[in-house]
């Protein structure tokens, strides 16, 4: 199992403990798109008494430079007049382009999963959408302009940087620019792009279906760089940013630039938060793990012995794999929790 594991267990015993994270590796199913059609895109959003911006959200959507797109919204019971909101929307553009659903009510995370995995919904690529930003009107091209380069069976996650913006649309900076590339060890340690600049194609969704809308996992996210990474499939962060990101009072996680969000992070780190998150995020992988390739699995051992072997017996295969965050002092902080038995 993955909770808690003390300082004393071997790696050796986890692997035994966990043989299906190790087992011989299954081919990624094998998703075709029709080349000879343009492109289509299922915007996937997740509402709760969002009224006050989704007007501005919705606007910006039917505004795109790329108009192949659905949009299908998973509403978690909102009180104020969100519903209404959509319902108006819905009368205008029509119940092919706007369908609105009950959400599973388990949180931001699962409404956001329980689209993926929805077999009514499909489509040639997939967009997590928030109901409080603004996309910036070649938002979808910009993706596509990348993901149209990808074959069709490589499971494929565009990200982005992201403009912050106050309450009234005012832009108040830029959210982080990561300069090192997508990986799996950075995707094991940290989440570098928001779900709202995210679109993917249908072999990664395919990742996320089998490991299925249920999962107790932080954040969609960063859940979905993770499987996508894991299993071999590329990702993208592109540094022109593609979305106005609203930062307000009601935000569930808002921007991580600044002084503030790095004194939170640390926080999180020795509460025992960031602790937490690693052992959901490893639990979720088990999903995955006949698609995971060895070479992947040779890291994921490599944050394991982190986790559970003694400084310094895990140094070697810290050094050999590529466990990292963005920066220098994340990756200082990372070898600091490990040391704490923090991760």
């Amino acid at each position: 199992m993955f909770y808690r594991p003390t300082q004393s267990k071997m790696l050796d015993c986890y692997l035994v403990l966990n043989p299906a994270l190790f087992s011989s590796n299954s081919p990624i199913p094998l998703i075709l798109v029709n080349a000879n059609q343009r492109p289509s895109v299922a915007i996937l959003m997740g509402t709760y008494n969002g009224a006050q911006f989704i007007s501005e959200q919705l606007h910006s959507i039917v505004n795109q430079s790329h108009t192949h797109w659905s949009l299908v919204v998973s509403d978690d019971g909102s009180t104020d007049q969100t519903p209404q909101i959509l319902a108006d929307y819905q009368a205008e553009l029509g119940q092919q382009k706007l369908r609105v659903q009950r959400g599973p009510s388990a949180g931001f995370s699962r409404n956001f999963l329980s689209l993926v995995c929805a077999q009514d919904i499909q489509a040639d690529y997939y967009a997590f959408c928030d109901q409080d930003d603004i996309w910036e009107v070649d938002k979808l091209s910009q993706a596509l302009e990348w993901l149209e380069t990808v074959p069709a069976e490589l499971p494929a996650l565009y990200g982005a940087r992201t403009r912050l913006i106050d309450a009234n649309n005012q832009e108040i900076g830029q959210s982080p620019l990561f300069t090192k590339p997508p990986s799996f060890g950075n995707a094991l340690v940290q989440s570098i792009a928001g779900g709202n600049t995210m679109v993917f194609n249908n072999a990664a969704r395919e990742l996320l279906r089998i490991a299925g809308p249920d999962l107790d996992v932080p954040s969609h996210d960063w859940w979905a760089y993770l499987a996508v990474t894991a299993c071999g499939g590329s990702v993208y962060y592109d540094a022109r940013p593609t979305v106005r990101y609203r930062q307000h009072g009601g935000n569930i996680i808002g921007m991580n630039a600044g002084l503030r969000p790095k004194l939170k992070r640390i926080g999180m780190l020795l509460n025992g938060r960031f602790k937490d998150f690693t052992e959901r995020n490893l639990q979720a992988l088990l999903k995955l793990a006949h698609l995971i390739p060895p070479e992947k699995k040779a890291t994921l051992a490599a944050l394991i012995g982190m986790r559970m072997l003694p400084f310094p017996r895990w140094v070697p295969s810290y050094l050999k794999h590529d466990l990292r965050r963005q920066t220098l002092t994340g990756t200082m902080g990372l070898i600091l929790a490990a040391l704490l038995k923090k991760i």
